[in-house]
């Protein structure tokens, strides 16, 4: 694992959410692990890994979180550790896919 060294800094309590955030949508078990990455990203080449992205946040009903909070963990206990994130990416792509698919056997239409 190679040596460690211990980083303290205080930082803004809204910057503080958002790591703790994006430490829980990246199904980071510490937050150590998410400041290590965030650090090890920023010296190993930037945001050169995040240029290609965007970002997407929309807000669900407690009860659909819940539910949602409750698979996860069901699929973590079968082994298959899973983040929220990649949870609606898979659905999103899924989605698309089957779009895709069906633009591609249906054929168009011109006025």
């Amino acid at each position: 694992m190679g040596n460690k060294k211990n980083l303290c800094a205080m930082i803004p309590v809204e910057l503080h959410a958002k790591v703790i955030s994006e430490k829980e949508q990246l199904a980071l078990g510490t937050l150590a692990e998410c400041v290590e990455m965030i650090l090890t990203q920023h010296f190993e080449g930037g945001n050169v890994t995040m240029a290609a992205t965007k970002t997407l946040a929309f807000q669900i009903p407690e009860e659909l979180d819940r539910r949602l909070k409750n698979f996860i963990a069901a699929e973590k206990k079968r082994g298959k550790k899973i983040s929220q994130k990649e949870f609606v990416i898979g659905l999103i792509e899924q989605a698309l896919a089957e779009y895709e698919a069906q633009s591609l056997t249906q054929p168009t239409t011109e006025a």
